[in-house]
This record gives structure tokens, sequence and C-alpha cells, in this order.
């Protein structure tokens, strides 16, 4: 492409001539209509490497954390399939739960007493986590990818 040619061509996007093509509206919209109103994000924290886990080709730890809540995940990918066990702590108290996310499904699980939930079967790809507490915004985990 000549430089006459990507001119004309970046006048047309600027004038509003050159149509969106459809497939990145429609990711955009799904894209946004994933997104949790009002939550605060958890970001990628270290994880201390505690006795619990496993090293080599065992489950993977990842931790997230914000202002008020950390999540530990300790993700297993088996038959090409992802099974999460998680805690939340310190633990949110009753009446909290967790949704665990992908793009196409969403699985609400209730909170044990000491901030634990499983999921298992989970498709492999994009992976959130939301934590819903009373009287709090929920606080999501940023989206992760998980490969088998």
């Amino acid at each position: 492409m000549s430089n006459d040619e990507y001119l004309l061509a970046a006048l047309r996007l600027a004038a509003g001539n050159d149509p969106i093509p459809a497939h990145v509206s429609a990711t955009a919209r799904n894209s946004y209509a994933l997104r949790v109103p009002h939550a605060v994000t958890a970001t990628p924290v270290e994880s201390p490497s505690g006795s619990g886990v496993r090293g080599g080709s065992g489950p993977g730890l990842i931790r997230f954390s914000a202002a008020d809540l950390v999540f530990d995940l300790e993700i297993s990918v088996g038959d090409g399939l992802i099974d999460i066990a998680g805690q939340v702590f310190p633990p949110p108290g009753e009446g909290a739960h967790v949704e665990v996310r992908t793009p196409h499904l969403t699985l609400s699980r209730p909170l044990g007493l000491t901030g634990q939930f499983a999921a298992t079967g989970l498709p492999p790809g994009w992976l959130s986590v939301v934590c819903h507490r009373r009287d709090h915004p929920p606080v999501q985990t940023r989206w992760v990818r998980i490969r088998p």
C-alpha cells in the first residue's frame, strides 16, 4: 500500500465512510455484556508456594487481591476440562456466593464458612471469578486464560 492509499484509507475511517466490520461490533457487544457493573477488580499477585501446592504438572495456584479480599484459585486440567478449587479470604460471611464465569457459562457457588468453593468441568479458555457479599460491591478477578 502506498503512502497515498494509506492516507486515503485513514481519511475514510476518520470521516466515518468505512463501516466497522460486523464481527468486530458483535465481539465488542459480547465483551461489554461480560462486565460486572460497579465491581472492584482484583489483580494477580505473587502467591507463596506453600506445602499444599504441587509442582510440575499438578494444579496451578493463582492469587488475586483487591483492597479487602484475596482469591486463591487452584486450577487443575484433566480430560480437556478445567476444575477449580478456590478460597476467598477473609471469609465473606453468610449469604456470600461466587460466580465462576467463562464467556459462555456462569456457575454460581455458595461460599463455605471458610470461604471455600469448587467448580468442575469448565471449558478451557477465559475465566473470571466474582464474589458477591451483602452490603459490598462485587469483587471480580481479572480474566485469565487457562489452557489444557
